[in-house]
């Protein structure tokens, strides 16, 4: 851990294992905070609040420009800690070390532009509207993206003037450490940022109920955000909450199919499909479904499955021993409810947590896997025959994070995208996600915003202030 600048070990604490998913390999033991060690860090973190928002703009800006220097420099060596804690190849791994140096240099330019507003007003009164940091932020991210997601909880903050308490994930410490290392050696206030790790439930409650917590952001699941939220509610603090998603794909009978699955099975399998806006549900028009089908199997059978570190893997293994089991479970009720297996749906013999790349088709709405998130390696195609239909079936779960469509029709594409319940919507195109853009859902998939000035705007409060 990391509590006012010192490295803590395990010493007489607690220890969980971290796991290496592609060997199941012990990496390394990872101190459990006890009570002790979050009053610590909340204390530091109250201490550092009051530090940090009176720094200047430009000094947050160049922690932030600075940080992002580091991380580029450093690039070889997050991504290969990344790969080995999480399992994603280091291609993707090094992707996410280039989300957060964007990241932190857009937010040292947004910290630059927290503007205000003067009211206009008779008889000489003077009344402003201005945004202050919100307070000290107790931040929650997911393994899943164990580099990508600690920068987008420290990032925004820090632009801010707020301080942090992250608690990362257990299953990746080293990459969300090796982030936090770049600020503080790029100049942050050892205060300013904490990172703890323990057992989430203890860590959650303990951070939530003290005062000195003012906002929550957390990412992972609905079943944990709505906990948190409820938690959040007795004190009345604000929450960010990106939540779960299980994204529907609409692929009209217009399209260049070969065009659609360049783009999309390596995006459905990518991060062994352990991404909350992956591509899930394809509802794919009558016309060209069989086509469809025939043409994701061959390229999902040609996936190089493998330990992520070496050359030439596109699919490495599921971050957890969960992961297959769970997968495999919802894939097996949809078979035995009539789904056609068209490839994969079975754990691949061996060392390390690994899922075979699967496609199911005809899968009925019954099916546990069409109404709960899968968060993994397997792609469901359906078929629709008119807009509405698909538009319906794209809508029809409580989740509203991502959705994408793949039309070439211009009004359909307008008419389509405007009917998708989702925070985020890709036409023609899986780029849905950028430092300057908000990274938000609706429904069950949460509120708030990440990413652009909403994610920063997420971390202040709005205050009017009026002198006679």
């Amino acid at each position: 851990m990391i509590i006012d600048g010192e490295r803590v070990s395990v010493a007489h604490r607690r220890s969980l294992e971290v796991i290496n998913p592609a060997t199941e390999t012990v990496l390394g033991l990872l101190p459990v905070a006890d009570e002790s060690d979050l009053d610590r860090a909340l204390e530091a973190a109250a201490r550092g609040f009051q530090l940090w928002r009176k720094s200047s703009a430009q000094e947050r800006a160049r922690v932030l420009q600075q940080a992002a220097e580091l991380m580029l420099e450093r690039q070889d060596e997050l991504a290969w800690i990344a790969t080995l804690e999480e399992g994603k190849t280091l291609a993707e791994a090094r992707a996410e070390v280039m989300m957060n140096v964007g990241l932190f240099n857009f937010y040292a330019g947004e910290c630059q532009r927290l503007y205000g507003r003067a009211l206009v007003r008779p008889h000489g009164q003077r009344s402003i509207v201005s945004k202050v940091p919100v307070g000290p932020v107790a931040a929650f991210s997911a393994w899943n993206f164990p580099l990508g997601n600690p920068g987008r909880k420290l990032g925004a903050p820090i632009a801010a003037g707020c301080s942090v308490i992250m608690k990362a994930a257990e299953e990746a410490p080293a990459s969300a450490l090796g982030v936090l290392q770049c600020l503080l050696d790029a100049g942050l206030p050892g205060s300013v940022a904490q990172a703890v790790f323990g057992i989430p439930d203890e860590v959650s409650r303990h951070c939530i109920a003290s005062p000195v917590i003012r906002k929550i952001s957390f990412t992972g699941s609905t079943s944990v955000g709505k906990h948190l939220v409820r938690l959040a509610a007795e004190d009345m603090k604000t929450t960010t909450m990106e939540l779960g998603g299980h994204g529907p794909v609409i692929v009209c009978d217009d399209v260049d199919i070969n065009a659609v699955l360049d783009v999309m099975v390596p995006h459905k399998f990518r991060n062994a499909g352990q991404v909350c806006v992956a591509s899930t549900r394809f509802i794919v028009q009558d016309g060209i479904y069989d086509e469809f089908i025939a043409e994701f199997t061959l390229r999902t059978r040609a996936i190089r499955v493998g330990n992520g570190l070496e050359s030439g893997v596109q699919m490495g293994p599921m971050a957890n021993g969960r992961g297959p089991e769970n997968i495999d479970l919802l894939i097996k009720d949809a078979i035995a409810q009539g789904a056609t297996l068209h490839c994969g749906g079975h754990p691949i013999t061996g060392a390390g947590f690994f899922y075979a790349p699967t496609v199911l088709s005809g899968t009925p709405i019954t099916a546990r896997i069409l109404n709960e998130e899968p968060f993994g390696p397997v792609a469901l195609i359906n078929r629709f025959e008119s807009d509405q239909q698909a538009i319906d079936e794209a809508n029809r779960l409580p989740y509203g994070l991502a959705a994408y469509v793949w039309v070439n029709d211009s009004r359909r594409q307008r008419s389509i995208a405007n009917e998708i319940e989702a925070g985020m919507v890709g036409v023609n195109t899986i780029n849905i996600a950028g430092a300057d853009s908000p990274f938000c859902g609706v429904k069950w998939s949460g509120h708030g915003a990440e990413n652009g000035p909403e994610g920063l705007d997420a971390c202040l409060i709005t205050r009017s202030i009026h002198e006679a």
